[in-house]
């Protein structure tokens, strides 16, 4: 009995190490299918969960796997960061006295020099090619988040990060030849000059000044262990099997500052196994794309679209960090990332973020809402430090742990940054319309920086309230200019916000005398500054007269909507005319984040036409192949005199959300079904967008007639809704939990 039971456990153990490996894919229109590997890391396929992340690409004769995970940072401390002149007073007499070499030196300087704080790349996993050749075709399954290779001799290579868990698995098949995983560490320590130390195009990874850490193999085992800054290491485990003509692995990255352990997250996953595991991704992924879908005519704008929130599924999770400049993707050169892939707040994290509402990814979204809850002590601490006010304010460039890393101070420490990063709180108060989130997340934390701006600003003689100094960013870069006497838009734009925005948020919760007491301090706000055209400037007596990448002086239109297109003609006119000037201007020095955002101004003004072509644009010409956006102009069609390719996501996603206000738009409490939209889309639909209120909205137009519109009501409320036939105003008294079908003939 004992011989034939352990026959049949050994039969079992057998079956189990060779069963099939079910890893079906669903293709899609949008996919990213290609004849070879990419060439570079910035062109690999992405794979990421928020946590871990991989590009999947070709490296000399190898394929290569690029590891990455968000906690990889070397966090040690900027010295710049204190002392007895890191106080926004000091800035302001330094300012007073046109001296501002001394605020360059102490706060520009070192985050353009010093290597670090920064974040850091993890390692690489090669499999030789020598044998293999080159595969014929690479596909990565958007729907799947699955990335296949293909060879002329039947063997197939599939890999993905697994939804939900911080690991990877890689499984070959029909694989004739001999070939398993090494391992590829950064060069930390690497001998020669420890070369250049530009910030944009990256600083070499030895001026860290680590001690390389070790690789060790051990079977089918690979372990690799790097220390850091102080106290801080990390890991990067892989384990792998080959049965028969499959050989199938995982790999897990760790860091010191996660309770999670590579070595168990391979053990455990190997245990689970590879289908089971894929099982569970799918789970993830196929209620991730059921959240929304959209379908347009124009092919371009429907692939980006659906990389851009394949990539935002990849890259931020409810309790993750917050997208950074390059979120799960750090570079794999020899360097350290673009601007050190830290938290640029001064426009990059907000952009990331703006598809989260209308593409009903709240929960996604969360995970910067989160991080920016749990690190308030942090920023209340620099607040009293370097602003010497109570309240909160936040550090425009800071770092994983929310600590300020300077730069060009006038954007890394504005005194207004705050205000922008709060309205995604008010963002997610006005399309989940969550009660217990707006008291306990959205009121506390708006009135919070409401305080804070109170306590900076101050009332002249006159009783208009301002900051002594002001900016833009980036206008003048990081010159004295660059301080301006007068308010700038984009300052006074802010303090109007926070102010309305928290007297609104006090109203809702009954706080009348709170509510009053913030409607006050707006009215004392002067009114924006125009041009003679009537365009908005940057700030009095300095129009928008250049082309610049930030449209820093036109956030009352968007993303604020302070002045909106439904407020009648003198607001109309406002919008008209600045964006006329940007026009006008010209693009030459428009990066691709700035065809994004014009595009979403564009849709603000229901100039559909507009819109697209900016849209478009941004897609054909400043994106890789692999949907990555890299700054400047790769089309040499002069569309901008920026031709570099430093890579960042927020113009990815300010893409996404571009579309999204084309389809959908509920800004002013008026829900509108195709609001800017060419008129040669005859055929354009759309499933479960969001809108304010906590409406998901379906649409349908069919040869040029709107024939479906139907509205789910996740909390109940009044539905204010523009007929997509004559405009009119609807109202509808909608039930909880119920759908509302809109007659559309």
């Amino acid at each position: 009995m004992k011989r034939i039971l352990l026959s049949l456990v050994s039969g079992y153990l057998f079956m189990s190490c060779s069963s099939v490996t079910d890893l079906s894919v669903t293709p899609s229109k949008s996919d990213l299918k290609f004849p070879v590997l990419a060439k570079s890391w910035d062109e690999g396929m992405p794979l990421g969960n928020a946590t871990v992340g991989v590009l999947v690409w070709k490296r000399d004769s190898a394929l290569r796997f690029s590891l990455d995970r968000t906690d990889l940072w070397d966090l040690r401390p900027t010295d710049s960061i204190s002392g007895p002149n890191y106080r926004f007073a000091w800035v302001k007499e330094q300012v007073r006295k046109n001296d501002y070499l001394p605020v360059q030196k102490k706060f520009d300087w070192p985050y353009d020099q010093l290597p670090a704080p920064s974040k850091i790349p993890g390692a690489a996993i090669e499999f030789s090619l020598k044998q293999l050749g080159e595969p014929l075709h690479v596909q990565l399954y958007l729907n799947n988040a699955l990335c296949e290779a293909s060879w002329k001799d039947g063997t197939t290579m599939k890999t993905f990060v697994h939804a939900t868990e911080p690991i990877g698995w890689f499984v070959f098949e029909n694989l004739q030849e001999d070939i398993i995983p090494t391992l590829v560490a950064p060069q930390f320590n690497k001998t020669g000059p420890s070369g250049e130390s530009d910030p944009v195009t990256g600083q070499d990874l030895r001026r860290l000044g680590y001690e390389q850490g070790k690789i060790i193999q051990n079977g089918n085992e690979i372990v690799y262990h790097q220390k850091g800054w102080g106290d801080f290491s990390y890991d990067v485990v892989v384990r792998w099997e080959k049965v028969g003509t499959t050989l199938r692995g995982v790999w897990s990255v760790t860091s010191s500052m996660s309770a999670d352990k590579a070595a168990d997250e391979v053990k455990e996953a190997m245990q689970r196994g590879v289908n089971k595991d894929y099982d569970a991704h799918m789970d993830y992924w196929n209620g991730y794309w059921a959240q929304s879908s959209i379908e347009l005519p124009d092919s371009i704008l429907q692939k980006q679209y659906q990389s851009e929130i394949y990539k935002f599924g990849s890259a931020s999770r409810e309790n993750s960090y917050p997208i950074s400049l390059q979120a799960v993707w750090t570079a794999d050169n020899g360097k350290l990332p673009p601007w050190k892939g830290d938290f640029h707040h001064d426009l990059n994290t907000q952009l990331s973020y703006w598809p989260a509402y209308s593409s009903n990814h709240l929960a996604e979204g969360m995970g910067y809402l989160n991080t920016l809850w749990n690190q308030r002590d942090t920023y209340k601490r620099y607040t009293r430090q370097y602003f010497e006010t109570d309240g909160m304010n936040i550090p425009g460039v800071c770092t994983l742990t929310g600590e300020p890393m300077g730069g060009w101070i006038q954007y890394s420490m504005s005194p207004t940054c705050g205000a922008w990063l709060a309205q995604h709180f008010y963002l997610h108060w006005k399309y989940s319309a969550d009660k217990t989130f707006l008291k306990d997340r959205a009121y506390p934390f708006l009135k919070d920086v409401a305080v804070y701006m109170e306590k900076v600003s101050e009332v002249d003689a006159n009783g208009v309230r301002k900051l002594e100094i002001s900016s833009s960013p980036e206008i003048f870069d990081n010159s004295l200019e660059a301080w301006f006497k007068n308010m700038t838009n984009y300052d006074l734009s802010l303090m109007h916000f926070i102010f309305k925005a928290t007297a609104e948020l006090a109203a809702e919760l009954n706080l009348q005398e709170e509510s009053a007491h913030w409607l006050a301090l707006k009215k004392q706000l002067p009114d924006f500054d125009l041009d003679e055209s009537g365009s908005l400037t940057f700030s009095k007596g300095f129009p928008y007269d250049k082309s610049h990448r930030h449209f820093s002086h036109a956030m009352a239109i968007h993303p604020l909507g302070l002045i909106d297109w439904s407020e009648g003609e003198n607001s109309q006119h406002i919008i008209n005319a600045t964006l006329q000037r940007m026009k006008e201007c010209g693009p030459d020095w428009w990066t691709g984040y700035s065809y994004s955002w014009y595009g979403n101004m564009k849709a603000r003004a229901f100039d559909g036409e507009g819109a697209a072509e900016a849209l478009r644009t941004f897609a054909d010409c400043f994106c890789l192949k692999n949907s990555f956006h890299v700054n400047g102009d790769q089309s040499n069609t002069g569309k901008s005199k920026f031709t570099y390719r430093p890579f960042t996501l927020e113009g990815n996603f300010a893409f996404a959300a571009g579309i999204q206000e084309m389809l959908l738009q509920s800004h002013t409490g008026i829900v509108r079904i195709f609001p800017a939209i060419p008129s040669s889309w005859k055929n354009v639909s759309f499933k479960n967008l969001r809108a304010m209120g906590a409406f998901l909205v379906s649409a349908e137009k069919k040869d040029g007639q709107v024939i479906k519109v139907r509205v789910f009501s996740e909390q109940g409320g009044l539905l204010r809704i523009a007929s997509p036939i004559d405009g009119k105003i609807l109202e509808y008294k909608t039930t909880k939990g119920k759908w509302l079908e809109i007659p559309t003939r």
